[in-house]
């Protein structure tokens, strides 16, 4: 959810903030969903995963990617944009070497065929009712969902971003997301119904994203928004040391390797993005797709050592 909230330059970094939490929630759910052990021996902590983190993270960052299709497109041509797109696709193929479960190839795929031609359309509600629309096309049975759920989500994202809800409706929009996800998600477990688990999940990720406007104070988002403008490049370390660690991961029948590998990981990835960001503007892997972008190398160091004049962010990835 995208709130009226002043400049541009504040809702910036409430953006990069709600991609940092993004950050941290996949990183516990990829690590959890790669260990094939649970399976066969189940614990108390998976249920605890897949009922309250599973599937609830990843929409918040396709609706931060149609947001940043938007901000992009602030300045920038629509060529520039399938450049970007291509390229992230090139990441997510180099990715998927090692790491099957990377998205970034859907990603890129859907901005293109989706996000492009909604950039022609009507600004606002066409949008979001056509990302709805998207969404429940998606959740229908039988259609399966998963990564046909992106493009909705984009939609809705550049939707939200266009109509500019008023901050007024963050407290009220959270209640209703918050007791809708906990009334499903027990829903889900009387039944194990698969759409009524994507419903829950879905309005689980809207109850934390506005949950955490509500709550986001300058401590906190110093923590956060340096993981989310560093997104790519923590995505991807992510799954590096998810794949490395993995033997260690299935010895573990506690499953609380996984929470402590996920907590490790992200406590160095805040204080490397933060001593990086310190001297550059970018993180290592988003200065190299801005340089593919535009088929130059890009000024990545500050002049200053600080970032004045932030710049607008780039699409979110996860």
């Amino acid at each position: 959810m995208v709130v009226h909230l002043g400049p541009v330059k504040t809702r910036i970094h409430e953006l990069d903030a709600l991609r940092g939490f993004a950050v941290g929630g996949i990183m516990l759910v990829n690590t959890w969903q790669h260990v094939e052990v649970k399976k066969a021996h189940p614990v108390g902590l998976d249920w605890l995963i897949e009922g309250l983190f599973q599937s609830r993270f990843y929409p918040i960052f396709s609706l931060l990617f149609g947001i940043g299709f938007l901000l992009f497109l602030q300045g920038n041509s629509r060529w520039a944009l399938l450049s970007r797109l291509f390229w992230l696709f090139c990441f997510g193929m180099i990715q998927h070497q090692f790491y099957e479960g990377e998205v970034l190839t859907d990603y890129a795929f859907y901005g293109a065929l989706v996000l492009l031609p909604a950039s022609f359309l009507a600004e606002g509600l066409p949008v979001l009712l056509l990302g709805v629309a998207g969404v429940a096309w998606a959740m229908m049975p039988g259609v399966g969902a998963g990564p046909l759920l992106i493009p909705g989500l984009f939609l809705v994202g550049m939707g939200l971003w266009q109509l500019r809800p008023p901050r007024s409706l963050l407290l009220p929009g959270f209640a209703v997301a918050a007791l809708a996800s906990a009334l499903l998600t027990t829903a889900w477990v009387s039944t194990n119904d698969w759409i009524v688990y994507s419903v829950a999940a879905l309005a689980g990720a809207a109850a934390y994203s506005l949950g955490l406007l509500l709550i986001l104070r300058p401590r906190l988002s110093a923590v956060l928004e340096p993981l989310g403008r560093m997104a790519l490049t923590n995505y991807v370390t992510g799954t590096a040391v998810i794949v490395l660690a993995l033997p260690l991961l299935e010895a573990d029948r506690t499953r609380w390797s996984v929470v402590g590998l996920t907590a490790v990981t992200l406590l160095a990835q805040v204080l490397f993005s933060r001593w990086w960001l310190a001297t550059f503007k970018y993180g290592p892997l988003e200065w190299v797709w801005r340089c593919l972008t535009w088929f130059r190398v890009v000024p990545n160091r500050l002049k200053s050592g600080r970032d004045e004049n932030r710049p607008l962010p780039d699409p979110g990835v996860p």
